[in-house]
């Protein structure tokens, strides 16, 4: 096992008991001391950040369609199921300001990308006295390159389903800071990977054993149990 600590990273929050990317469930993550948190970027029609998961808001709010086809005002028309309203960016970047929590940023162009949503959303980052360095993540290769053309010190991780061929000759023709893997592989000198999203104990004890770099997870209070034992 690795002597590194596994970081365990609220995935959207915590759904498990609070609406997934709401400012509530962001909140609980940060007082109940979260390692980080993971959340998802999409722009609306009018170029504002907001986030949620999906490309559209039928799942998890009231409303129906797509994010891009809606200015902010509308969207704040609109809630989630619980009565929340959708959050943007600049409101999430407030909660976390100097908070010691790490974050994960997903681009979420990997349906359709979002015209200048890096510069967009990196700009408004840098606005914020952040701790940490943010972690910027996509299943969308060319958000990440885009991403290092802005700022070539930040950190990119890709988001893949499937075993990835060559992974540190790929991570390093890409400028990749790590892997976001659905499955545990095998990476050659300790190349950071985490893990997504794992919600049963014994895999998440499995993958500690492993020493992956994070973990992420729908209840970081039971994964937060979990690696106790083993860090």
């Amino acid at each position: 096992m690795s002597d590194k600590k596994t970081l365990i990273f609220a995935h959207r929050g915590i759904p498990a008991l609070i609406a997934e990317n709401s400012l509530s469930s962001f909140r609980y993550a940060v007082e109940h001391h979260a390692d980080g948190i993971e959340f998802d970027v999409h722009l609306t029609k009018d170029r504002i950040p907001v986030i949620m998961h999906d490309e559209r808001l039928d799942r998890t709010s009231d409303s129906s369609g797509f994010i891009k086809d809606k200015t902010f005002a509308e969207l704040r028309q609109n809630h989630l199921k619980d009565g929340q309203q959708i959050p943007s960016l600049k409101e999430f970047l407030e909660l976390v300001n100097q908070q010691p929590i790490r974050l994960n940023l997903e681009f979420k162009t990997d349906m359709f990308h979002y015209e200048n949503i890096e510069n967009i959303v990196m700009d408004m980052v840098s606005r914020y006295d952040l701790k940490f360095p943010v972690i910027y993540s996509s299943f969308y290769l060319n958000s990440l390159r885009n991403g290092y053309a802005i700022d070539p010190t930040g950190q990119y991780c890709f988001l893949h389903a499937r075993y990835v061929h060559n992974p540190e000759h790929f991570m390093k023709v890409n400028h990749l800071a790590g892997l976001h893997l659905k499955h545990y592989q095998k990476l050659p000198g300790g190349l950071p990977q985490r893990i997504w999203t794992v919600d049963d104990p014994s895999e998440e004890k499995k993958l500690l054993k492993k020493g992956v770099a994070g973990i992420f997870t729908n209840n970081f209070l039971q994964a937060g149990q979990v690696a106790a034992f083993f860090q």
